[in-house]
């Protein structure tokens, strides 16, 4: 579980981060949670996106992405959210 001082520095982080991920018209199917999987273990770090097509709010996405890849919802603002999960390295410092 996450701190509020390590949310605000992940949040901070995720401000100056790409959106690498689009979820879109056939929602969150197995290609994105791999996807998602391989960007986490590989940033920490990821921002996806939520298309207007795929019928689900990003709370929504968030909430189920994170469950299913053990990892932490940091922020969802409109159609975008982020998430973070530690890998073995700790590539991300607080």
């Amino acid at each position: 579980m996450l701190t509020s001082k390590e949310r605000a520095t992940l949040r901070a982080i995720a401000n100056n981060t790409e959106t690498i991920i689009q979820i879109g018209k056939d929602g969150i199917t197995e290609n994105v949670v791999r996807q998602a999987d391989e960007a986490l273990t590989a940033r920490e770090l990821i921002k996806l996106r939520v298309l207007d097509s795929s019928g689900l709010k990003a709370k929504e996405a968030c909430t189920e992405l994170a469950k299913q890849l053990s990892a932490e919802p940091v922020q969802s603002i409109g159609t975008r959210f982020v998430l973070y999960r530690q890998s073995k390295e700790k590539k991300i410092k607080f």
